[in-house]
């Protein structure tokens, strides 16, 4: 991890003159996601199949972004996203239970996973061919609790929950089609270290009209993280369509 931030503060800083917008440009997004839930929880030893055992479904899904680019020499762009996801579900676990609760119980499960980026990046290309590259500070958080059914007095409920707060590698490129308004992109935070990683990634087609921009995509999310106890090692992916507006 050391020697990551290193080599890329170093990449930063020889981006930094090269890095900055003619004007002030400011714009926000809001976006829906439709994900497909996958992967394990784990705690004291023992673990859960989200997608088998719990059958959990989407139930919301809110995701929204800021940026703020600026002409100041060496200072970074700013960039502040928020992603909040819920999902619920009843199922019924296998035969080596889970945590407290018993092997073969009719349960009913929650998970929510929220997480809120910082990010500090700089324009390395700004023409035809866009390209920045950054830090992201992602406060991340996921909770998941199974709860014995029927939910009475005495059942049996087990609950998972990771916190940290992750430094992340930011990567963005975009390739404007000329005269169309259209253009093709991608963009993701990544980083590994110690056994956990997570990574963030999209790939979209956008269309720019005036002040408007409306993206469609694909966007994958990988969890795998341990704090204390408890783990959660998760895969969500699906098609998201974005909509947003630019100054």
């Amino acid at each position: 991890m050391r020697k990551l931030m290193m080599a890329l503060g170093g990449s930063l800083a020889l981006a930094a003159p090269l890095a900055q917008a003619d004007v002030v440009g400011l714009g926000a997004s809001v976006n829906y996601w439709d994900s497909d839930l996958s992967g394990t929880a784990a705690t004291n030893g023992d673990a859960v199949d989200i997608e088998n055992e719990l059958d959990l479904e989407g139930d919301s899904s809110a995701n929204a972004s800021l940026y703020l680019e600026h002409p100041i020499p060496v200072l970074p762009n700013l960039r502040l996203s928020y992603t909040s996801i819920d999902q619920s579900g009843r199922g019924e676990l296998g035969l080596s239970g889970f945590d407290d609760v018993p092997a073969g119980a009719e349960v009913r499960s929650d998970l929510e996973l929220e997480q809120l980026d910082l990010t500090f990046y700089y324009e390395v290309l700004d023409n035809w061919v866009n390209l920045d590259l950054g830090l992201t500070a992602r406060d991340f958080s996921g909770e998941l609790v199974v709860q014995q059914l029927p939910a009475v007095p005495g059942a049996a409920v087990s609950k998972t929950s990771v916190d940290a707060v992750l430094p992340m590698v930011y990567l963005a490129a975009r390739f404007d089609l000329p005269l169309t308004g259209l253009s093709i992109g991608a963009e993701g935070n990544a980083v590994s270290y110690s056994g956990d990683s997570m990574h963030d990634y999209n790939v979209y087609g956008q269309y720019q009209w005036s002040l408007l921009q409306f993206r469609a995509g694909y966007r994958q999310l990988s969890i795998d993280y341990e704090d204390d106890d408890d783990r959660l090692d998760l895969d969500l992916g699906g098609p998201f369509v974005s909509f947003g507006v630019t100054f």
